[in-house]
């Protein structure tokens, strides 16, 4: 297991407030019962930032015509909805929500050519409310694949998540499960396929990124 980069300065940042919590304890009442309890929090604490930036090895599932998850968590919400920002049509809209608990490294579900990267300042109610993908902060991705089929997916923040970060730029070509960014700390997924693509998910499943098969494509 690695960490991710966009980890780093948490982590450090978060072991300096731990080292000097600690410190401070020490220095002004030994190694007591108060000190070695806070410090087995600070530790706690500290190791549970360390495992939110985690990056765990997968196989991968590399096909063409399949859409596999772009992050873990759990699916929320399949519905058919009419996709207003770039698709301009009805679109099957499934959404996985990540908890604190979950790898937050996002993904592109499918390979193909980046037509559309686009940040939107937002709210940040629960992300796994159904209209989080309107209201919340957020970054829609479009990939037009090697069959034509075009796919939006959004990165939205949560109640937590305060930030967002996305590697795509349009013109760029997308390679299936590599990583297209990250979002801290609590927030959800969605994809919008076309009508009648055959799924492979239901609600309420466990995905794991880039080994979930969540669709395949006609």
């Amino acid at each position: 297991m690695k960490v991710h980069k966009e980890g780093y300065n948490i982590i450090a940042v978060a072991f300096i407030i731990a080292s000097a919590v600690v410190l401070g304890l020490y220095c002004l009442l030994g190694w007591g019962v108060l000190t070695k309890t806070m410090s087995g929090a600070a530790l706690l604490v500290f190791a549970f930032v360390v495992r939110f930036f985690r990056v765990p090895k997968r196989t991968l599932v590399v096909n063409k015509d399949l859409v596999v998850a772009p992050c873990d968590g759990k699916v929320v919400l399949i519905q058919e909805v009419e996709e207003n920002e770039y698709l301009k049509e009805k679109c099957l809209q499934v959404s996985i929500f990540m908890s604190v608990f979950n790898v937050h490294v996002n993904y592109y579900p499918v390979g193909g050519r980046i037509l559309y990267s686009k940040h939107h300042e937002g709210a940040y109610v629960v992300a796994s409310y159904p209209k989080a993908s309107e209201l919340n902060e957020r970054t829609s991705i479009v990939v037009e694949t090697a069959s034509g089929t075009t796919i939006l997916f959004r990165q939205i923040a949560g109640y937590i998540a305060r930030r967002i970060v996305c590697y795509a730029k349009p013109g760029e070509q997308a390679q299936q499960c590599s990583q297209v960014g990250f979002i801290k700390f609590g927030s959800r997924m969605d994809l919008f396929l076309p009508l009648g693509t055959e799924l492979n998910v239901k609600i309420g499943d466990r995905t794991r990124a880039c080994e979930t098969v969540v669709a395949k494509l006609k």
